[in-house]
């Protein structure tokens, strides 16, 4: 496949053009958020494993371990998602790109990234509309805890954002078919 559009992990598009600027904007932000979402899976670990000892050896309760996990789990997978996008990273099934012709390959990459730019967009935009409801009636979760559900929906939504600019960079440049030269 050499020459064509087809790139693999860690070898992300690059724009060219008008969308130099938003790709640009895009990898800074994408690498800043990386450290505070390594940061927060590795805190989750901690807490969860603090929560698992204390319960066990001094039989201490934990009302806000596990909530304070699951929302750092969720800010670390949903942030960290355009980073990943942007080298390809996530799971796909490949088993066909190599019996497709280049030009066929790129129209199945154009659908893809369609169709996950798509779905990818909707979920972002329900997830801006999970914050509001969350923020503006004050929802708070059901435990002793009852932290505010403000806090995971804004990390879902701006994650989810993250990934649907990031996906929408790239089907432009698949679209476009312009690339810088490697």
């Amino acid at each position: 496949m050499s020459g064509g559009l087809e790139h693999h992990i860690g070898q992300p598009l690059q724009a060219s053009g008008a969308l130099l600027p938003l790709e640009g904007a895009l990898r800074f932000v994408n690498r800043i958020v990386m450290v505070p979402c390594m940061l927060a899976l590795f805190a989750a670990a901690a807490i969860l494993s603090y929560s698992v000892a204390a319960r066990y050896f001094f039989k201490i309760p934990t009302e806000w371990q596990d909530e304070t996990a699951v929302f750092l789990l969720v800010g670390g997978t949903f942030f960290s998602g355009a980073f990943v996008q942007s080298l390809r990273g996530h799971v796909g099934v490949e088993a066909i790109a190599g019996l497709l012709s280049e030009r066929a390959n790129h129209i199945r990459m154009i659908f893809v990234d369609g169709v996950s730019f798509a779905f990818c967009a909707f979920f972002s935009w329900k997830s801006w509309t999970l914050f509001h409801e969350a923020w503006v009636d004050g929802f708070t979760s059901n435990s002793t805890w009852g932290p505010a559900l403000w806090i995971p929906y804004s990390l879902m939504a701006t994650g989810m954002s993250l990934l649907t600019l990031q996906l929408l960079l790239e089907l432009s440049i698949r679209v476009s078919g312009k690339r810088s030269p490697r």
